[in-house]
């Protein structure tokens, strides 16, 4: 009986010490994983570091490439569009004023009422209307007809006491954000088209004059008297409100930047010096490349994998479509190399662009002390559930990494747009503002993104010259900046209504 006992004993030690073995194997393999996870982290955040000195260096080569893309045509990555725009608002338009923003599936109708210096703009108002998807891939006419009809509609709205006197045609703005060669103020071919349109017969020819044929075949008396994109339209809303306005960058779904450039500056400028002695450059600066940029293994196999490959690589590391898509790609390898999420990989971790920068932004953001939000968004995105305040807190630094250094890229782009046009220091006795219009959903929302570039752009800059250099949220260019950029284009200024 005592033997049995002591053998039943011995077999129940045998067992515990196996048990406890595993226990222990079980803590290593998961301590290893974890510690793999953590190397994975730390290898994307130096890949990702934007130190203050590689940051000067990036905006001393987009100096460089402004120069290079404005002394001639392929000269650089950067386009430096001539916009033909070189009479921004001043402030004192007056009048009634119409704008057109085509840059999607959507497009909106707007009138804005100008008021001069003391009152600004008095009212505006605006109509969106949705295209419907045949149109998008029809013919030129059939678009063109479907927007004539719905700004005739909206002018027929028009208040009684602001038609225009006879012999005076009503003005538009046209903001039309796709690929167009520029040919005059009011007047641009379409090079390609984007965003999910695809009318052949529209390629290569005049945008503005494709409008004015719909508006001419129902009696619509609207003349286009400027043709703009979102980002110059942006400029234009920032200047009729503060005259120090020099740039303005889009930091939404994609990004760009316009600035106004001394005309004599431009060496591919082969027309007459324009009276104001200014033009409006539209950068196309998502196409910036240099060997500065820190480009992780995430962001070069995004670029393949993209619609446009070896295109747009600033872009593709700052803007709002992709933020999001980054963070993913290296959650994914932590989840396959690391075992992240346990012994499987969330099937939904797999699929592109299923984390959004707006959820990102609601992760990066969350503040309660469980990290609640995030939990929520990796079990709503995901499908991953039960995660530890530990994981939370990886995808929390994930963003921020990702955040921050889109964000200090953008404040060293806008560095080099002062560097170029000698805005960067302050000169004995001048103590002259200098103010960059930001638009778009990225900079408006994201609130960690903003501060962190602001924050950049003043240890750039140095206290003194930080001080002259601000940055102001300018909102709705695409529609108010074309009315206004109508308003400074048009036909009857200087001439007294009778």
């Amino acid at each position: 009986m005592g033997r049995v006992a002591v053998g039943a004993a011995v077999v129940c030690t045998a067992a515990v010490c196996a048990a406890a073995a595993l226990v222990v194997r079980h803590r290593m393999i998961n301590s290893r994983k974890w510690t793999r996870g953590l190397a994975i982290l730390k290898e994307f955040e130096e890949k990702c570091g934007t130190p203050i000195g590689k940051l000067r260096q990036l905006a001393d080569a987009m100096d460089v490439e402004m120069h290079a893309g404005l002394a001639s045509e392929g000269g650089s990555k950067l386009s430096m569009l001539i916009s033909y725009v070189d009479n921004l608002p001043t402030g004192d338009e007056e009048g009634l004023y119409y704008a057109l923003d085509l840059g999607g599936t959507n497009f909106r109708v707007l009138r804005v009422h100008l008021g001069g210096k003391d009152k600004g703009v008095i009212n505006q108002e605006f109509d969106e209307v949705s295209i419907p998807p045949h149109l998008m891939t029809g013919s030129s006419e059939g678009l063109f007809d479907f927007i004539a009809a719905a700004l005739a509609k909206f002018v027929e709205s028009e208040p009684e006491g602001f038609h225009p006197p006879p012999g005076r045609q009503r003005e538009l703005g046209f903001t039309f954000s796709f690929p167009v060669k520029q040919t005059s103020i009011s007047s641009g071919t379409l090079i390609k088209w984007t965003k999910g349109f695809s009318i052949d017969d529209t390629v290569g020819e005049d945008v503005v004059g494709e409008l004015t044929k719909s508006l001419e075949k129902i009696g619509l008396d609207l003349r286009v008297a400027a043709l703009v994109n979102d980002t110059i339209g942006t400029l234009a809303g920032g200047r009729f409100y503060n005259q120090d306005v020099i740039a303005a960058v889009i930091l939404g779904t994609g990004t760009n930047a316009a600035y106004v450039e001394r005309a004599h500056a431009i060496p591919k400028w082969h027309g007459l010096m324009p009276k104001s002695g200014d033009m409006v450059i539209n950068m196309e600066w998502g196409n910036f490349r240099s060997s500065h940029l820190p480009l992780t293994e995430y962001d070069q196999d995004l670029d393949a994998e993209s619609l446009n490959p070896g295109e747009q690589m600033f872009e593709k590391l700052l803007s709002g479509m992709y933020l999001g898509e980054i963070v993913r790609r290296a959650l994914l390898k932590m989840a396959e190399e690391a075992e992240f999420f346990g012994d499987t990989v969330p099937p939904k971790l797999k699929t592109p662009f299923i984390l959004r920068t707006p959820d990102m932004s609601s992760i990066h953001h969350d503040t309660t002390p469980d990290l609640k939000v995030v939990g929520t968004k990796l079990k709503d995105i995901l499908e991953v559930s039960n995660t530890s305040l530990k994981q939370r807190k990886i995808i929390v630094e994930l963003c921020d990494i990702v955040a921050s250094r889109g964000a200090r890229l953008a404040a060293a782009g806008i560095l080099g747009i002062l560097k170029k046009i000698g805005r960067d220091t302050v000169k004995a006795g001048e103590k002259q503002k200098s103010v960059v219009a930001l638009d778009g959903g990225l900079f408006e929302h994201y609130t960690k993104f903003r501060v962190c570039l602001e924050n950049t752009l003043k240890e750039l800059l140095g206290d003194e010259a930080a001080e002259t250099v601000v940055i102001e949220h300018a909102n709705d260019g695409s529609g108010i900046g074309a009315a206004l950029l109508a308003a400074s284009h048009s036909l009857y200024l200087g001439v007294e209504e009778s």
